[in-house]
């Protein structure tokens, strides 16, 4: 039977990185990006592109998230949570934050993944599925102008340690990736060389190699995992 995956922000980065290695295996994807331009042109690069169902939207948006379960269908084997944003660049200070900013930045990186999750959470039942929220270390350092980022990511942490306690059925493991050579990254640290950071293609296998054998605990360094850069 052929396994299914929901990967949030699959465009770009990471998630892409993700539906690669899941499309060379075979998986059915279900696909998601706010520029629907860049999510067909990246669609088309997989492997499988006939086992993929791409749909754009804002996994902030209910209606989106509600069609993304939809597609999902009644088994799901694995919900990779994603999509992400940073807030305003360049990075400010917390007492430069604007409000409204930081409210937009939990409910894209905190709010929509869990919502997300109750909409599938009967099929990750169904299937006894795998439940990844993509953290980072902004989650548990205080670096200077992260704050809003860094906030987003620690709720999510542990909303996250919170679920995999709740359904102890599933498995569920919030992951930071390290620093990669992506948009996201290039737009908090123009400065910063990408041959310097890793890149998401290590990331995602050594994170795939570790979802397929035992997790080692509720949250994991992708730079502690055999066969990370």
């Amino acid at each position: 039977m052929t396994s299914t995956a929901v990967i949030t922000g699959a465009s770009r980065g990471l998630g892409l990185a993700l539906a690669t290695e899941l499309s060379q295996r075979g998986w059915r994807l279900v696909l998601d990006a706010r520029d629907p331009a860049r999510l067909a042109t990246a669609v088309a690069g997989l492997p499988r592109p006939d086992l993929v169902t791409a749909l754009a939207g804002d996994v902030a948006d209910p209606a989106h998230r509600a069609v993304l379960a939809a597609a999902a269908g009644d088994s799901l084997d694995l919900l990779v949570n994603n999509a992400s944003t940073l807030g305003p660049t360049p990075l400010p200070r917390l007492a430069d934050l604007p409000p409204a900013a930081l409210e937009d930045v939990l409910r894209t990186n905190t709010v929509a993944p869990m919502a997300l999750l109750q909409a599938v959470l009967p099929a990750l039942e169904r299937a006894g599925g795998t439940v990844v929220s993509v953290s980072s270390d902004a989650a548990v350092e205080p670096y200077a102008g992260w704050g809003g980022y860094g906030a987003s990511k620690a709720a999510l942490d542990l909303l996250t340690a919170v679920l995999a306690v709740e359904h102890p059925a599933l498995r569920v493991v919030a992951v930071d990736p390290g620093d990669m050579a992506t948009d996201l990254h290039a737009a908090a640290d123009p400065g910063a060389d990408p041959a310097d950071l890793a890149a998401p293609a290590d990331v995602a296998r050594a994170l795939l190699h570790a979802l397929d054998g035992d997790l080692p605990g509720p949250r994991v360094r992708v730079a502690d995992l055999e066969g990370a850069r």
